[in-house]
């Protein structure tokens, strides 16, 4: 297959600074940049012309149509425009929750949708999943695991204070994505997802950039779209974002029962004082909580 655009010098440079991490091929004399990308070669001429070859070269090129592809030029704009039919394509989508709460996992999900299965994720009504009640999600989850192809990755306390040392909570969350995104890709192989997409919470540059400073050795990158509120535009990231909240509440039961006390979620008040209450008890927190937020010093203080 064959996919052949034509773009301003602008974008032109633009693209060849996106694809300046993918594995190079030998540039013809007229050509900027010549790259491949699992299954599709890229290569972008001074005149404007870019050709894409391959199976997924009319996904690959659609991004680049669709300005689906910000501008590194334009570093605050979080926000991506997707092709004008995305919300029907099969789509591998990713989310994570838990990166805002003290106590608790930093969990992430990552649930493949086929063009098959939309009518039937249709009807289970987790179109604006963030709306669900908790009761709600929890009766849905166990639909979709025995449905859909899915991986989740839930970090614990205890793992999480290992690793935060190290890596940022933005670069876990990288981490998180790109591990459980792989797993589902190989679940579902030979078959190839339409789209990737991962509810954004940094600029894509810099989300590639957490990956290849954590020597991440498989970095998923192919056909990786990237937009906020992401459950809105595709139901595979409804679907991940509900699977990943029922797996962190069911975490946060379990921890829960663990500590004596019900944990709350969230970094509020109300967590200093569960959080003081287990220091009194003599209880060390990092198997509970995420002990680099200031509700660790807040609790200290208030013993």
């Amino acid at each position: 297959m064959q996919k052949v655009i034509q773009v301003n010098n602008q974008k032109l440079r633009q693209m060849a600074h996106y694809y300046s991490h993918f594995s190079s091929k030998k540039v013809p004399t007229e050509a900027l940049f010549s790259i491949s990308s699992g299954s599709a070669t890229v290569t972008g001429y001074y005149s404007g012309k870019v050709m894409f070859q391959g199976k997924t070269a009319s996904a690959e090129a659609a991004k680049w149509q669709s300005n689906s592809i910000h501008s590194l030029d334009t570093p605050k704009k979080m926000g991506t425009t997707l092709p004008a039919d995305f919300a029907d394509w099969s789509v591998l989508g990713s989310d994570e929750v838990g990166a805002g709460a003290y106590f608790g996992p930093l969990t992430t999900a990552a649930v493949y949708v086929s063009q098959e299965n939309l009518e039937w994720v249709r009807a289970l009504g987790i179109a604006d999943s963030k709306t669900l009640t908790d009761d709600r999600m929890k009766k849905i989850a166990p639909q979709i695991i025995a449905k859909l192809p899915h991986h989740v990755v839930n970090l614990m306390p205890e793992k999480y204070n290992q690793l935060q040392p190290l890596h940022n909570v933005n670069q876990m969350k990288a981490i998180s994505h790109n591990f459980a995104l792989g797993k589902v890709l190989d679940k579902i192989f030979p078959i190839t997802p339409q789209a990737i997409l991962i509810d954004q919470f940094a600029q894509q540059s810099t989300y590639f950039n957490y990956l290849k400073n954590a020597k991440q050795q498989r970095i998923i990158h192919e056909n990786v779209y990237f937009t906020t509120k992401g459950e809105q535009y595709h139901l595979s990231v409804a679907a991940a974002s509900i699977l990943a909240r029922v797996v962190e509440l069911d975490a946060m039961s379990k921890l829960s029962v663990e500590a004596g006390i019900k944990l709350p979620i969230g970094a509020g008040r109300e967590v200093d004082t569960v959080a003081a209450e287990l220091l009194r008890r003599g209880i060390d927190l990092k198997h509970y909580a995420k002990l680099h937020f200031a509700n660790t010093k807040k609790a200290e203080r208030l013993l």
